[in-house]
């Protein structure tokens, strides 16, 4: 069987990929429930001479840098200022207990009015959904009263705190 991950998400900075690669990498290795390795596996620069476009006002930037978080594989490369992230693409972190999700929020979070229903925006500009894993059972409840009450209460949140949702849920 191929172990190789076939789909790997590439992320473009404009010139601080390096910087949020140690970022996340540091983020995911400090998890309080580590579900797997985070490393740097390789990092390109771009060298003097190089040809490509913008290559001579980016050298000793990253050209690609190839990194896991948890075991799940992403590239990351310095592309200048010509593509921005947005909300169109998050990246989900299933968190095991509200101590996970109060570290991940606490280390990620930097833009407080991006912050809605576990969703969140870092300093690099990179969304992120940070989301217990109690929510899907309490949200997909077949007690469908109760999974609403969750639900009007995860909306009123910016992080989402289990006990909160777990109290709608069960005075419903």
């Amino acid at each position: 069987m191929n172990d190789i991950q076939k789909i790997v998400p590439s992320l473009w900075f404009d010139k601080e990929a390096e910087e949020a690669v140690n970022f996340y990498v540091s983020t995911f290795n400090g998890s309080p429930h580590k579900s797997g390795s985070s490393r740097i596996i390789s990092l390109t620069r771009y060298e003097k001479g190089m040809e490509a476009p913008g290559a001579d006002q980016m050298e000793g930037k990253v050209l690609t840098a190839i990194f896991e978080l948890n075991g799940q594989r992403f590239m990351a490369l310095d592309g200048g200022p010509i593509f921005k992230f947005n909300e169109a693409v998050s990246f989900y972190v299933e968190c095991e207990d509200q101590d996970e999700v109060d570290y991940f929020w606490n280390r990620l979070s930097a833009v407080p009015e991006a912050e809605q229903c576990g969703w969140l925006k870092d300093k690099f500009g990179l969304s992120w959904q940070i989301i217990p894993k109690q929510l899907v059972d309490l949200l997909g409840s077949p007690n469908r009263k109760k999974a609403m009450a969750a639900t009007h209460a995860m909306l009123k949140m910016k992080k989402i705190v289990i006990a909160d949702l777990q109290r709608a849920f069960d005075q419903a």
